[in-house]
């Protein structure tokens, strides 16, 4: 694979009714994005208006919300003008990584390649490189899928630009790519507050490896409490459930790259994770052959026992 030598955020507005409408139908009508050189951290911006097939006078709604007006498509380039413009700014596909927040733009882009017989090779080179962010973001720290304005603001910082404006929107989610991966720290506060203290307080830094192995040993005793050795199979896979709700609570713990937890605590969500695999592994090996139970031996459940005290 070709070295990597930008990373592009993309966004598109597109065509919208207050009433709703087929996503087959909101051909794009803007396309807006910015690409980073990493050699230099050049920052460079890409802006246009796409003429959609559809003739019909854009709706009062979708003029308010995009501030795009039916004069600006008049006499704009068409998708497939539009797109080889995009690529020629991109400089070549095989040295990109490509990003936006959400699939929701993915997907447009390859709606509109279709609905324009454009070279799916081409589509297929972007959707191999291509990274949902907002997915990312919410896994590692929001936990719930944020708006831009709201990852922004875990950083405490404001909305740069026009609203609804694809370009600005792709600048915004490239700050918040540069804070996510430069401030670590950062990072993973945000992430323990939303998916651990949520309306607690953080405590201070010095206590916050132990406070934490505290929350944690509470939660697996409470877990622990409701372990048998057998359980009948529809049991069994809503404790995986629950036991997979609680790795998802810790896990992002193992991912830090902050270095703010100490090994006990990584350590013991290590447990929890492994326990949870083999659980997994356990589960699927008594669905291949008939039985009513699964067992959970003693050396799976034996290192939660000795964190529980």
């Amino acid at each position: 694979m070709a070295e990597l030598k930008q990373l592009i955020f993309f966004d598109f507005e597109m065509l919208c009714s207050k009433n709703g409408m087929l996503f087959e139908d909101m051909e794009a009508i803007r396309l807006g994005a910015v690409k980073v050189e990493l050699e230099t951290g050049k920052v460079t911006g890409f802006d246009r208006f796409i003429r959609p097939q559809q003739d019909s006078p854009l709706s009062p709604f979708c003029k308010e919300l995009t501030g795009i007006s039916d004069s600006d498509l008049k006499t704009a380039d068409d998708f497939s003008e539009v797109f080889k413009d995009f690529l020629f700014w991109v400089g070549g596909v095989k040295k990109a990584r490509f990003y936006s927040w959400s699939t929701s733009d993915l997907l447009r882009l390859k709606a509109d390649a279709f609905r324009h017989n454009l070279p799916q090779a081409t589509i297929d080179k972007i959707t191999k490189r291509y990274v949902d962010f907002q997915a990312i973001f919410t896994k590692r720290a929001s936990r719930t899928a944020a708006s831009v304005e709201k990852a922004l603001s875990f950083y405490d910082l404001y909305f740069i630009g026009e609203p609804h404006h694809p370009m600005y929107d792709a600048y915004n989610t490239l700050r918040i790519y540069q804070s996510f991966e430069e401030q670590n720290v950062k990072t993973d506060f945000i992430m323990l507050q939303q998916f651990i203290f949520q309306e607690a307080e953080l405590p201070p830094i010095e206590r916050l490896s132990q406070e934490l192995k505290n929350i944690f040993q509470k939660d697996l005793i409470e877990f622990y409490s409701h372990l048998n050795d057998a359980f009948r199979m529809k049991d069994a896979w809503k404790l995986i459930k629950k036991t997979k709700k609680l790795v998802e609570k810790y896990e992002n713990i193992l991912l830090s790259r902050s270095g703010v937890f100490d090994k006990e605590l990584i350590s013991n969500v290590e447990e929890l994770t492994t326990f949870y695999h083999e659980l997994q592994t356990a589960y699927k090996e008594h669905c291949s052959y008939p039985s009513k139970i699964m067992i959970l031996h003693e050396q799976m459940v034996e290192p939660l026992q000795k964190i529980c005290g």
